[in-house]
């Protein structure tokens, strides 16, 4: 039952961390990367699709994006969840057959935003995992409690899942701390 409960939080608390540094690569450094839109969802026949879905998004050069959607008239719906993207800081472009995006360089200004943005998120993601580590320490408790094991198994879980805590928080410091550095470099 210890290990079924270590098990299931390890698992989660990765999944914390991924979802983390996936919410890293939607916030924009100086160089343009399709990740920055995996995020961004378009209405698309009444359904919120997307946008990876619905065409192939490029990077031909370091600071513009093409996509090409599969569908041609799914563009101005694809356009106007461009336009509505917050962050982006530049208007998507469209020639009736792909959209184009001209990111601008980053103003020191617009930097120290993002950074703050991304700090908000690692700090997401660390409440994510200090919530897991709460949700297991409870089964561990209740484990405890009806006898299912012994105090000495629970406390020793207990220790190892308040390492497996410390370790998953400072990988999100670490992504954290090469994200900022990304940010910051001109």
């Amino acid at each position: 039952m210890i290990s079924e409960i270590m098990a299931g939080a390890k698992e989660k608390m990765e999944k914390a961390l991924e979802a983390t540094k996936d919410d890293f690569a939607s916030v924009r450094t100086g160089r343009a990367n399709p990740a920055m839109f995996q995020k961004v969802m378009v209405d698309y026949y009444g359904t919120m699709t997307p946008i990876s879905q619905l065409g192939s998004i490029q990077n031909p050069e370091a600071r513009s994006i093409i996509i090409n959607p599969y569908d041609k008239s799914a563009l101005p719906a694809i356009e106007k969840a461009l336009s509505a993207m917050p962050n982006l800081g530049a208007q998507p472009n469209s020639d009736g057959e792909i959209i184009r995006i001209n990111l601008p360089e980053l103003t020191e200004e617009r930097r120290k935003e993002y950074v703050k943005l991304t700090r908000d998120k690692a700090e997401h993601g660390r409440v994510s995992v200090r919530s897991i580590r709460r949700g297991a320490k409870d089964a561990l408790e209740a484990v405890k409690k009806d006898g299912g094991a012994g105090e000495d198994e629970v406390d020793r879980a207990e220790k190892e899942l308040e390492a497996l805590t410390k370790t998953h928080t400072d990988r999100i410091d670490e992504a954290l701390k090469n994200k900022e550095a990304e940010l910051l470099e001109v």
